[in-house]
């Protein structure tokens, strides 16, 4: 293509719609990566966000609505505000991530939506620390699942703006590891905090706001000088839809991760219930032993997660890592339908903790390299969130149901050898991508 000397791709002039095709393909695939301190930035930032996102399902919002309508009814209303929640976190991603990928501004596309949705979600914190009223509960934890959503849409889709693909499986390990520590520092903080009703709730929100604020400051974002037309109703369809006939493989992988997550949703939904039905151990006990087994988990999936995502790098095979990786989580499942004792669940964390770290290692980086739209990454990145939103709601459900079959409520062999089943058909749904090895 030529250009003349005022710069103008073949002497069109500067209101000439076809220059803004022309400005919206400056943002090229990164052939290197950013400066260290963008990389520390983006690891803390994962870091904070989960401490705050997490920290109220798995342990504030109990002790809050234990405080509210006591302990009898706490938990069908955490029930009721987790998943009015869950809906929202379904939602959220492609929506935001759509936006992300249309802002325009001196701030740039990702930048306004990672600091305004970590601050709206420490806003939801703060009213839902105040709040004393069920409705209000649900309402302000389905705000913060929104915003909060809006902020991680917009975070991962940096991975694709500043990393060379070449190095996309070690940042997703990173990714993966940051994340987990979240969880788990989330986990042990509200519990040091548990006497103070706004600090287990604001302490880890402030973390969130932090860590997204550090990590915007240092970012260099480009801004999209051009908003691109919008196609209509078929521009919003594709918000929740990307057809399976053209883009094959992101319709594999976003199968492979879907199954893959039922069958882990069926057995983290159940867990201290097993233990107390199985093991025969009393609430406190149980609660104990799930929490000790959780950081077994933690910190080898935050070991191996590193050295798959390095190895999946270096030799640049993606699929054989998750075949792998959900084959043995498969597999660990599966030994749940056989252990009775606290020593066999403590191996099988173990075990999980392996998978679970070389699957996150890779399938970050395979889910990148097959997204049907290099120009709305946040917004397929988004679509791609459904299918680890979608199992959180309807495993549960289908776990119920099947520890009713022929067991008196407490079939949990049954639901261990589906969710070992339903894994492994998400091992194999992951073979048929052919753009990435």
């Amino acid at each position: 293509m030529s250009t003349t000397s005022d710069g103008n791709p073949d002497g069109r002039k500067v209101d000439d719609p076809s220059l803004k095709l022309v400005e919206r393909s400056e943002f090229a695939p990164p052939t290197e990566m950013p400066k260290p301190r963008v990389i520390v930035a983006f690891g803390f930032a994962q870091f904070a966000l989960f401490v705050a996102l997490l920290g109220p399902p798995t342990v504030s919002i109990a002790i809050k609505l234990t405080a509210v309508v006591g302990s009898d009814n706490a938990p069908q209303a955490a029930g009721l505000v987790l998943g009015v929640g869950a809906i929202a976190a379904l939602v959220a991603g492609p929506i935001f991530g759509y936006l992300s990928d249309r802002t325009t501004g001196p701030w740039g596309r990702r930048r306004p939506w990672m600091v305004g949705g970590s601050v709206g979600l420490a806003l939801c914190l703060l009213v839902m620390a105040i709040s004393d009223s069920v409705p209000v509960l649900i309402a302000s934890w389905f705000v913060a699942q929104l915003v909060a959503n809006a902020a991680l849409s917009a975070y991962l889709a940096t991975i694709a703006d500043q990393i060379p693909t070449h190095r996309h499986a070690s940042m997703s390990a990173l990714v993966n590891v940051t994340q987990q520590a979240g969880i788990l520092v989330a986990v042990y903080a509200v519990s040091f905090l548990s006497g103070n009703m706004l600090a287990i709730f604001m302490v880890p929100a402030v973390i969130g706001v932090i860590g997204m604020v550090l990590y915007s400051l240092v970012l260099p974002d480009k801004p999209l000088l051009v908003r691109p037309p919008s196609r209509g109703a078929r521009e919003w369809l594709s918000l929740i839809w990307v057809n399976p006939r053209e883009h094959p493989d992101f319709a594999w992988a976003f199968l492979s991760r879907f199954l893959f997550f039922i069958g882990l949703f069926l057995f983290t939904s159940f867990r201290l219930f097993w233990m107390q039905d199985r093991i025969g151990l009393d609430t406190d006990s149980a609660a104990a032993v799930v929490a000790t087994g959780v950081l077994i988990y933690t910190v080898i999936l935050m070991i191996t997660g590193q050295i798959a995502g390095m190895v999946s790098d270096r030799i640049k095979r993606r699929k054989p890592l998750v075949f792998i990786s959900v084959a043995m989580s498969a597999i660990g499942f599966g030994l749940l339908a056989t252990v009775d004792s606290v020593a066999g669940f403590y191996w099988v964390e173990a075990l999980l903790g392996i998978g679970y770290g070389i699957y996150f290692g890779a399938d970050l980086a395979l889910v990148i390299e097959v997204l049907p739209d290099p120009e709305n990454i946040a917004k397929d990145l988004g679509i791609f969130n459904i299918a680890n939103a979608a199992p959180q709601s309807l495993a549960p459900l289908f776990g119920a149901i099947l520890l009713t079959i022929g067991a008196g409520g407490q079939n949990y062999t049954l639901l261990y050898i589906a969710s070992a089943v339903v894994a492994l058909l998400g091992a194999i749904a992951i073979l048929p991508v052919k753009k990435v090895r």
